[in-house]
């Protein structure tokens, strides 16, 4: 007996720690290029203990005949903070910065840099418990296709020297590519060089990632996959000039696995410390999730898994390491929807669900009046709230910063839209009133507590303008390639429609101020010597995109 069972030991030491073999993978994926058309090509690499493989179908580019494989190079996006967070750990254990170090320091004397109750320091900023915004204020763009392009390091300065912090630092979290992009900065300025080179010579030489890189080669331009847009058409690659530590990289899977074999202990380093550090230097994030440096940290029973996700205007990735299991995943699409972190999540630990085929959902006839009950505010996260209403006999949700949704009875407490694949479902007390509501999508399941409603902006009130101005608003304006807002008038109402989206009408605050009503976003006209206006700028998410008159 003892034999047998030493065996069979020995046995499970050298089997992959990952349960889906490569046919498997290779089924899901398919699933997600020919099935659900969510994506063009995608890459999965995973290493452990007993090696390496490479999963790869699809295109590097719609209609194309090159397939994506290993050495095929993504935008990986906000995976780059960890890069960034890996240079700060580096730099913390060699000495040469604190991780409470306010970031003034490193900031020449003429930035001010925003404070309330104490500084903000470097740990804040890779946190995401600075206080600052996910995007400065100044960010105005003339090309939504390329947004954080044009923005230079004197406009962030600029930023940084007016703004006033709206809570004391490390009392919430708020997910900021500009604190991040401002951590990468001023490393740079501490090493006295520039991002790209600091995260060549610390990370990547170390690391042996030659085919990761801002700014790429002949040669690796050539191995560089097409990005594309929810609706698989191709769109332009992204540059961060300045705030390049949020989300500037671009990598293969190939390149990856050495980043995620590292973190996970399969590769020696001489800077293993720092990399475990990242792990276990944690602050507060989310429900059954916390924030290393760089990494975040997710919960569930026993396991622990250290993640991250990237998403630019065509790619979708994920990176993550299950330190348990001394396992790496790495996920890369070349389409800005679909679904990578499932994929990743499953690999790394099996309760975590693959996402299921879209379900059909019958609708059922629900009173109006019992939905009265679940109506109101639950919270997932400080800054994540649902809003549940009821508008006459239709159920809504409204999520942070996103347009309404209605969502259909299929059961006495759950709820679905039309509109996505997803779920919600009710618990009530025993009086019948709901306390909290679970949210399942895309693979994943989160769950939020019914809140008090939190304070209400005023709300925005509308005035009436002359007809001859509006019709001097009415025209196509570029906000880039391929990408078209048009403004027209009907019957003394304005109304904006975007490339691809639904008219929608907006309201004069001002004469020249427009907002939305189904959605938190705002238009500025700006009027030439005519009295037509030759420009106009979208104001939404924290993103000012300019837009020039075409028509």
């Amino acid at each position: 007996m003892i034999r047998k069972l030493f065996a069979v030991l020995l046995l499970a030491a050298v089997l992959p720690a990952v349960a889906m073999t490569d046919e498997e993978i290779r089924k899901a994926l398919a699933e997600r290029v020919d099935g659900k058309k969510q994506v063009v090509g995608i890459v999965v690499g995973v290493v452990d203990e007993s090696g390496r493989r490479v999963i790869a179908y699809g295109l590097t580019a719609k209609g194309g005949s090159r397939a994506v494989d290993g050495d095929t190079l993504f935008e990986i996006g906000s995976i780059t903070k960890v890069f960034t967070a890996q240079i700060l750990a580096g730099a913390v254990a060699r000495g040469v910065v604190k991780l409470d170090d306010p970031v003034s320091k490193f900031l020449p004397e003429s930035v001010k840099m925003p404070e309330m109750g104490r500084a903000i320091t470097l740990h804040d900023l890779t946190s995401h418990r600075s206080g600052l915004p996910r995007l400065p204020g100044n960010l105005t763009t003339s090309d939504l296709s390329n947004p954080y392009a044009a923005y230079t390091v004197p406009q962030l300065y600029e930023f940084l020297s007016g703004h006033k912090l709206r809570r004391e630092p490390d009392k919430e979290f708020e997910y900021s590519n500009l604190a991040v992009g401002l951590l990468g900065h001023v490393l740079a300025l501490q090493a006295g060089t520039d991002y790209e080179s600091l995260v060549r010579t610390r990370v990547l030489d170390p690391l042996g990632m030659k085919s990761t890189a801002i700014t790429l080669t002949p040669e690796l331009k050539a191995r560089m996959a097409q990005g594309h847009d929810a609706k698989l058409e191709p769109v332009p690659n992204w540059d961060l000039p300045t705030l390049a530590g949020a989300g500037a990289l671009r990598s293969s899977a190939n390149d990856m696995l050495n980043f995620v074999a590292a973190h996970a202990g399969l590769t020696k380093t001489a800077a293993a410390p720092a990399l475990a550090s990242m792990r276990s230097i944690r602050r507060p994030a989310a429900p059954n999730t916390e924030i290393g440096l760089g990494w975040m940290i997710l919960k569930k029973d026993s396991a622990e898994i250290a993640m991250h996700g990237g998403g630019t205007g065509g790619f979708l990735t994920f990176a993550g390491v299950n330190p348990a299991k001394r396992t790496g995943v790495v996920v890369l699409a070349n389409t800005q929807a679909g679904d990578v972190e499932s994929i990743g999540l499953h690999l790394l630990d099996s309760t975590f669900p693959l996402t299921p085929p879209k379900q059909e959902r019958k609708e059922i006839s629900f009173d109006p009046k019992r939905f009265d009950a679940y109506l109101g505010h639950y919270q997932f996260a400080p800054n994540f709230v649902l809003v549940v209403t009821r508008e006459g006999d239709k159920f809504i949700m409204q999520a942070t910063g996103q347009p309404k949704v209605e969502v259909f009875a299929m059961s006495e407490t759950v709820f679905f839209p039309k509109v996505v694949d997803a779920e919600l479902e009710f618990s009530v007390d025993e009086t019948g009133r709901a306390n909290g509501l679970t949210l399942r999508q895309g693979g994943g399941v989160m769950k939020a507590k019914r809140i008090e409603a939190p304070p209400q902006a005023p709300e925005r009130k509308s005035i009436t303008v002359d007809a001859k101005i509006l019709e001097g608003y009415t025209g196509k304006y570029q906000l880039g390639p391929g990408f078209v807002l048009t403004v027209t008038r009907e019957e003394g109402r304005l109304f904006a429609q975007a490339t691809g989206q639904g008219k929608a009408e907006i309201f004069a605050e001002t004469e020249t101020e427009f907002f939305y009503r189904i959605v938190e976003a705002s238009i500025t006209f700006s009027q030439g010597a005519d009295g037509r206006a030759d420009k106009l700028t979208l104001h939404q998410g924290g993103l000012h995109a300019e837009a020039k008159r075409i028509e």
